[in-house]
């Protein structure tokens, strides 16, 4: 199911640069600059692991500088699980796993409030586990019988 964004209709720029300073003041990062490093390198890490209808939805929903930081990561052939996702995020940044997870859960927890509920539960839903946490949801897994 595509979900209409939130920010449909606003200015670019002012979606794109609100969204910077919700990173920015969340993550308490000391500059806009910063922010906006943690931003690229979180969504190009989601980039490679979000396919299909919810890449495109997610893709529309974002801000204009953000949908192509987004949308210029070809997806991964593997999907990798939220801790690996995680792993590999510090890796590419040269951070460690629990800096990644910080910028992670940042980033994606700011993404979610803009795009909306809906929009997440399909991407998370999309996604192995491990993800739920970093958009600042619970994850419910099912119980053996």
């Amino acid at each position: 199911m595509i979900h209409e964004p939130r920010n449909a209709g606003a200015p670019m720029d002012t979606t794109f640069g609100l969204l910077l300073e919700k990173i920015r003041y969340e993550g308490a990062y000391p500059t806009r600059e910063r922010a906006e490093e943690s931003l690229c390198a979180v969504l190009g890490a989601l980039g490679r692991q979000v396919t299909g209808d919810e890449r495109v939805a997610l893709a529309a929903a974002l801000p204009e500088e953000a949908a192509r930081v987004f949308a210029a990561e070809v997806p991964a052939v593997k999907q990798l699980p939220g801790a690996v996702f995680v792993r590999e995020l510090a890796e590419r940044t040269g951070g460690t796993p629990a800096t990644a997870r910080w910028a992670a859960g940042v980033v994606l927890s700011q993404l979610a409030a803009l795009v909306g509920d809906d929009l997440v539960a399909d991407v998370v839903s999309c996604l192995p586990p491990g993800y739920a946490l970093l958009f600042g949801r619970a994850e419910l897994l099912a119980q053996a019988a």
